[in-house]
């Protein structure tokens, strides 16, 4: 049996750019070295996305670095990745992206209790600059709060 692995990537520029409207879990198809350097924690989400082709939902631009003791066979490092979901979650997402404004970003890869990759997505929309500017102003507060609660 597996342990929880403490391996958490999470894509910070997510939150940040986009309102995040309904999440999912996904599996992900992996080469052999992938798995390995996403256990080592060498994996980045801030430029990836997610694009529908032909009924099968593929993360884009996802960056797994090389794996450190891979030889010659090692993984492309930002190849397309097929994401595994239900069909009930595809057409739900399917739904969701044919809305203008709509995207599908990844919000965090983890390995689960089995041992698995997981990427966490989400339909988002875009925030605009005076939303971005909220966002911050709301965390500024938060921490301003919290320093006078310290106090």
């Amino acid at each position: 049996m597996h342990r929880a692995s403490s391996i958490v990537i999470k894509n910070r520029r997510a939150s940040f750019d986009y309102e995040l409207v309904e999440r999912f879990v996904a599996g992900l198809q992996l080469y052999g070295t992938e798995i390995k350097a996403i256990r080592e924690g060498k994996a980045g989400l801030s430029d990836a996305y997610g694009l529908m082709l032909r009924g099968e939902l593929w993360m884009k631009n996802m960056h797994i670095a090389e794996y450190s003791f891979g030889n010659f066979a090692n993984h492309e490092v930002r190849r397309d990745r097929k994401l595994l979901l239900t069909k009930r979650e595809l057409s739900k997402l399917v739904r969701a992206t044919k809305e203008t404004g709509f995207t599908i970003v990844p919000v965090k890869l983890f390995i689960n209790d089995r041992g698995l990759a997981k990427l966490e997505i989400a339909v988002a929309r875009g925030k605009k600059n005076y939303d971005k500017r909220q966002s911050l102003r709301a965390k500024e507060d938060k921490r301003q709060m919290d320093r006078e609660m310290k106090r």
